[in-house]
């Protein structure tokens, strides 16, 4: 029986741990801190909130990946009329459509790789469209200048998080909801759940090694100074008020990256009756402080949601530096970032690796790679893993990934 060690408990270790027990490996899965989830942790009740906003794409294969197991669970449905209800900041003023740019830049022709998205699109639809597409696309970026990065990797984003209808799914209860079903699953597959365990030291006599976590950490526990790659700044704002008829389902700043979502508006579950939970996201800059995000996001508030200082009843504040996904400078792409396989048995899996994909499809695609090159590109052959895990993870596409 071969063993395969992943160390970190969010998705992407946890999806590791599952594809390599599938195969029939033997699984051990350390976690550092006394509960899975990482950065898909949610937050207990009354206020379930999440560590930043966050929402499923259905386009990618770790969708399907979660639904062919059961582990998706049952979906939040926003209706027509919340969805109605989403707002552009845009001049200066809250405004109900996009601009007509925009809508013609989702069909535009694929964007290259090595020119900044602001000077691609401003090309095809003209500076304002261009600068009010690389702010909405914020939403799935965490960067603050959007338009500065490779116009191959904002496109992408651009398109996957402005389609008709939305790709975006919401999991009822948020996803820590989803890490329960992961871990349990994992648990019924023989994957041993060791929480509360750090590990300061790659072990070398258990088989393959799966590092899953952030790249700091992986940096630090692998020696390693190469494993680094650039990531977004954040402040992340959750408030919960009480109900107010007229709320706007969702905010999004054109004029600069920053997005306020209403999450009880398809989930009331995530707050107590009468009150709205509410997340957002600002992006800032390296040379501004939290306190600049903070004014902006109460801005996009007093904007969409008047009279939220007097209906508060929960409010948190967080700095996310460097925990929001790669991003991708201009004459880069994923296939440039730190290589999934490391030598000596030991790979990577997380949101900053080299694997495609939005988001946290990164991460389910590096994490299933990682266990296909782990086991010799023979998942499901009936051999034996080990995972130690604290990250995020998809599905394996082609073994070229770095």
């Amino acid at each position: 029986m071969r063993r395969i060690t992943v160390v970190g408990g969010g998705l992407a270790g946890l999806t590791a741990a599952i594809a390599a027990a599938e195969a029939g490996a033997v699984v051990t899965l350390h976690e550092a801190h006394h509960s899975l989830g990482g950065r898909a942790r949610t937050a207990p009740a009354p206020y379930r909130a999440g560590e930043g906003p966050h929402a499923f794409y259905a386009g990618g294969p770790h969708w399907a990946w979660l639904k062919q197991r059961g582990l998706a669970g049952p979906l939040a449905h926003l209706s027509p009329l919340e969805a109605a209800r989403l707002r552009f900041h845009r001049d200066g003023r809250l405004r109900r459509v996009p601009p007509a740019a925009m809508i013609r830049l989702l069909r535009a022709k694929r964007a290259p790789v090595d020119t900044d998205f602001t000077t691609w699109a401003t090309g095809v639809v003209g500076a304002a469209g261009a600068r009010a597409a690389a702010n909405y696309v914020g939403v799935a970026t965490f960067h603050h200048a959007p338009g500065e990065l490779s116009a191959a990797f904002v496109q992408e984003r651009f398109r996957r998080s402005a389609k008709v209808p939305p790709e975006a799914r919401y999991v009822r209860g948020g996803w820590g909801a989803v890490v329960e079903r992961m871990a349990d699953h994992a648990w019924k597959l023989g994957v041993r759940l060791e929480t509360g365990s750090r590990v300061d030291t790659l072990p070398t006599d258990q088989g393959p090694v799966i590092v899953a976590t952030a790249l700091p950490t992986a940096r630090a526990l692998l020696g390693d100074a190469s494993l680094t790659w650039d990531s977004g700044r954040t402040v992340l704002v959750d408030l919960a008020v009480r109900t107010r008829r007229g709320d706007a389902f969702a905010v999004s700043d054109l004029d600069s990256p920053g997005w306020v979502e209403r999450f009880t508006a398809q989930d009331p579950s995530l707050a107590p009756p009468g009150e709205q939970l509410l997340q957002g996201q600002v992006p800032i800059g390296p040379d501004e402080t939290r306190a600049d995000g903070l004014a902006r996001a109460e801005h996009l508030l007093d904007l969409g949601f008047p009279g939220w200082r007097e209906r508060t009843v929960f409010r948190r504040v967080a700095l996310a530096t460097g925990r929001t996904g790669a991003v991708d400078a201009p004459g880069t792409s994923w296939r440039d970032r730190p290589a999934i396989h490391r030598g000596d048995g030991v790979y990577l899996a997380g949101d900053q690796v080299a694997a495609p994909g939005v988001l946290c499809e990164v991460s389910f695609n590096s994490a299933l790679t990682a266990v296909t090159l782990a086991l010799g590109g023979r998942v499901g052959d009936g051999s034996s893993v080990t995972a130690i895990t604290s990250g995020h993870g998809s599905t394996p596409l082609d073994l070229n990934f770095g």
